[in-house]
């Protein structure tokens, strides 16, 4: 059953400094790839991640955003209840029905802020259009549990670099942790991590590739510490620049 809304930003202010991702990720705070991310938090119990694109302008996955409630953003930096949306885009050819059956969708959402972020968030930018390859490295950061079924590590963002996997593609890719292949459970995405960034690393700077869509157990099973599902924005970069110009946001450079 969900939680009330103020009652979940109470939870997550008073998380400890614990883990996010599952597999034991490192916690990220003022730098690496935890400086663009932010939680979205749901009136109906759900938290997911974001990511800055512009001061006032976020990027999630449009599952955490479709289903109808009030949605706020927090981060360790800014105390509950949060900073409020003044409107939310999902992707006109986002289908809920495909995404619940598994299928591929157009799972991208943005987030325009009533006020702008706080100065520890670094607004990241998108990608340039790149083929990702097997056995390419991306960086996932995100604010979720470290054990699936449970709220440990929620509110904490922490950030894991992974591989790709499978045949990556512009519909979708898949990451795995490189040290277990998905042999058994290792690094990956949990509940919360839904929306984080997929990220590309060159000279300490991070670009936003993908965002999180999906993730399982080892081997197919449930839970997580498996795959990583990712949905690439290459489909999706020139709807993010038009919403965002329509919103009055300016993106990252």
């Amino acid at each position: 059953m969900p939680r009330p809304f103020l009652a979940l930003c109470v939870l997550l202010s008073l998380v400890p400094p614990a883990a996010a991702l599952v597999g034991g990720a490192a916690v990220v705070r003022d730098g690496g790839a935890g400086r663009h991310v932010v939680m979205v938090v749901g009136s109906r119990g759900n938290v997911c991640t974001g990511t800055a694109l512009a001061r006032d302008l976020v990027l999630t996955a449009a599952h955490c955003v479709a289903p109808p409630a009030s949605y706020r953003v927090l981060t360790p930096d800014i105390a509950p209840p949060g900073l409020a949306l003044r409107a939310i885009a999902v992707h006109p050819r986002y289908d809920a029905a495909h995404y619940k059956a598994g299928r591929v969708t157009a799972d991208v959402a943005l987030l325009k802020l009533e006020r702008e972020l706080p100065a520890k968030i670094s607004p990241a930018a998108l990608a340039r259009d790149r083929k990702v390859a097997t056995g390419d490295r991306l960086v996932v950061a995100g604010y979720g549990t470290t054990a699936a079924g449970s709220d440990a590590g929620i509110g904490v963002p922490r950030q894991a670099t992974l591989v790709a996997t499978g045949r990556p593609g512009n519909l979708q890719i898949r990451l795995v942790d490189p040290a277990t292949r998905d042999q058994r459970a290792g690094l990956g995405a949990c509940t919360g991590d839904s929306g984080a960034p997929a990220l590309v690393e060159h000279e300490g700077r991070f670009a936003v590739i993908g965002v999180v869509s999906w993730s399982t157990g080892a081997a197919g099973g449930d839970g997580c510490g498996g795959l990583t599902g990712i949905t690439p924005l290459s489909l999706y970069r020139s709807w993010i620049a038009e919403t965002a110009r329509k919103m009055g946001a300016s993106l990252a450079p």
